[in-house]
């Protein structure tokens, strides 16, 4: 890229929080990878979305390029979860205060119950050989009952071993 890139929400973009701890471990029996946030946060700015870069503390004792990570982090691009905090409660409030989305693989399992809004915000993704695809996932879809299911509304028949008039 040309020049300086500058910080902050372009107008009229949608944010979405990065959960920059969770893209950096998404390769598979591997330290965690610079390069990872960094193609996030391309393909983001690429389709018009501004990314906000959220970690875990520890991510800069455990990343493959410390110094690209710490040039980052100066440079106000990562946002750095406090030490002994759990960067999915920042996650999670950043993205309901700024009613932006949510890209990660995480389930949050232990806090949705607290930000049931953001299970319809949420960005799934895959890294594979250097191209990042989004999964925008909207409401749950409502389930159809299947046609041979039976209904609990159809009238019950009787097991067929019993002749009328036999008491169960």
């Amino acid at each position: 890229m040309d020049g300086p890139q500058e910080i902050g929400p372009r107008p009229k973009s949608e944010r979405v929080i990065v959960d920059a701890s969770n893209v950096a471990h998404s390769t598979e029996k591997l330290a965690p990878k610079l390069a990872n946030v960094r193609l996030v946060r391309d393909r983001l700015t690429e389709d018009g979305m501004t990314p906000i870069l959220v970690a875990d503390a520890a991510l800069r004792h455990q990343i493959d390029d410390a110094d690209g990570y710490e040039a980052l982090v100066k440079a106000g691009e990562i946002q750095q979860a406090p030490a002994g905090t759990d960067a999915d409660y920042f996650i999670l409030t950043f993205a309901r205060e700024l009613g932006a989305f949510v890209l990660s693989n995480d389930r949050f399992k232990d806090r949705i119950s607290h930000f049931p809004e953001v299970r319809e915000r949420i960005i799934r993704y895959m890294i594979v050989a250097g191209e990042v695809v989004l999964e925008r996932r909207g409401k749950p879809r409502e389930r159809k009952p299947r046609s041979d299911a039976p209904r609990s509304d159809a009238p019950r028949r009787a097991p067929a071993n019993r002749t009328r008039g036999q008491q169960p």
